[in-house]
């Protein structure tokens, strides 16, 4: 029988099955944060076990960091202790950390495939929903909850039952302005929220072909939020070209030898999906969204909704737009804009702080906007100096901090205040995400840089050259 990629990858991982029940599945990699790991490790040790693999766990520091004077101690005592029980648990079992201050520290999402620790066919989790990311690199990753990462770390395997077949594809080119992460937003906007649960996606097609391997992060990060349990793209000459040389990548006669097995895992003619979907990629304008979740997202050109048309009760839609302060028929170009955040594992890499650049160079920021940018990695933050990036965003008036996961979740110090409105590259507009009685409009990053330079919502096509 024809085999999709998804069933290559989670078949060869399979360590036992379970009649009517879930799969003993194995773990590849494990990635582990300040947040959901000290309760795990204090698992390990109330019942006196160990950490089986050290060596397949790598530790980071990215929520709770702050992304101003990183050399100084962490004030907030609740993030402090939690940085210093992930060095500590780390230094315990043998594992690798990459504390505030080290070379290769930044958002897990990012310093995964940065480090060649992300290679196709494997299996990866993280107590983080957004381990989706990975699926880019034709890995099955996806998020898991504490008890998961206690599971992993004692056993290197958890309990999975084998989830559905979906394949996405998106056919044709792009547009002019249209980014990965607007093929992102259009999709989750056409499946809603809840439209992929039950699922992993494979997406294909012409677009994601085309795609770079930093685009196709982003639309595997997104995965999450159509409430798929993540999503892979078959590997290809570009994902081998990204990977190889890295510091965790096979060498030698061992590249040579994966090489042989990566060029197998794409999905045979005639496997079976439990569920197909095309798109046109000529469809797809640069998206924002304008309620409070991810699924609420239309063209930046149109007008918002009436409830009438979209699914769901009539009164949780309205309950939505009172939150955001919006009605059925506005537009959003030109609503005004306080906050302006640029990184996340969505949008923290090289190739976002570029498209950012591209719109800011010869402009200035807004008086009335407060933006952040927030390289996903030091390795992004280097290439930003090298490349001239960090001289045109200066020049527009704009700082750079340091790395973390910063505005995108209310975690640090980088909180938007109560009632302003923020334009993020994030991947989450729930209710408060960004900061308690925050109000976040998830877009692109030229559309974000569009929003920075002239205060308001804005169509970034108005502004490239």
């Amino acid at each position: 029988m024809s085999k999709t990629l998804f069933d290559k990858v989670w078949d060869s991982h399979v360590v036992r099955n379970i009649n009517d029940g879930p799969d003993v599945f194995f773990i590849d990699r494990h990635f582990i944060h300040e947040v959901t790991s000290p309760v795990a490790f204090l698992g390990v040790k109330s019942r006196n076990n160990t950490v089986l693999y050290p060596e397949r766990t790598f530790a980071t520091a990215d929520h709770n960091t702050p992304t101003i004077n990183q050399h100084l101690p962490v004030e907030d005592p609740l993030s402090a202790n939690q940085l210093k029980a992930l060095e500590e648990n780390a230094a315990e079992w043998g594992i690798s950390h990459w504390g505030l201050g080290h070379r290769n520290n930044g958002i897990v999402h990012v310093v995964g495939p940065e480090n060649g620790i992300t290679l196709p066919g494997a299996t990866i989790v993280c107590g983080d929903s957004h381990t989706s990311t990975h699926g880019a690199f034709g890995a099955i990753a996806f998020g898991i909850g504490t008890s998961e990462v206690e599971m992993v770390l004692t056993t290197q395997c958890i309990m999975q039952p084998k989830p559905k077949k979906m394949r996405i594809n998106v056919n044709g080119k792009l547009g002019f302005g249209v980014t990965s992460k607007d093929v992102a937003l259009y999709i989750i906007a056409k499946l809603t929220t809840s439209g992929a649960t039950g699922y992993f996606v494979e997406y294909a097609g012409d677009v994601f072909e085309n795609m770079t391997m930093e685009g196709r992060m982003t639309v595997c990060n997104l995965s999450i939020e159509m409430g798929a349990r993540g999503g892979m793209i078959a590997p290809d000459e570009k994902t081998f070209e990204y990977i190889k040389g890295r510091t965790h990548t096979p060498k030698a006669a061992a590249w040579d030898t994966a090489m042989e097995y990566w060029k197998t895992l794409k999905t045979e003619e005639g496997a079976f999906f439990d569920k197909e979907l095309t798109f046109n990629a000529s469809d797809i304008e640069p998206m924002i969204t304008y309620g409070t979740n991810p699924g609420m997202g239309m063209g930046i050109t149109n007008n918002i909704p009436n409830a009438s048309d979209v699914e769901g009760g009539d009164a949780t839609y309205k309950k939505s737009l009172g939150y955001m302060e919006f009605s059925e028929g506005d537009s959003m170009i030109g609503k005004e804009v306080d906050f302006v955040f640029l990184g996340s594992c969505t949008n923290g890499r090289i190739e976002d702080f570029r498209a950012f650049a591209s719109i800011v160079e010869g402009r200035k920021k807004a008086d009335n906007i407060t933006a952040w940018l927030v390289p996903g990695s030091h390795i992004v933050e280097d290439k930003i100096k090298e490349e001239g990036l960090l001289d045109i965003i200066t020049e527009a008036g704009f700082t750079l901090r340091e790395p973390g996961c910063s505005a995108c979740l209310a975690m640090n110090d980088d909180k938007v205040p109560s009632g302003k409105l923020a334009v993020s590259t994030s991947n989450r507009n729930f209710e408060g995400r960004q900061g308690p009685g925050s109000r976040t409009l998830l877009a692109s990053p030229l559309v974000a840089a569009a929003t920075a330079v002239t205060g308001v919502v804005t169509d970034p096509r108005t502004l490239l050259k």
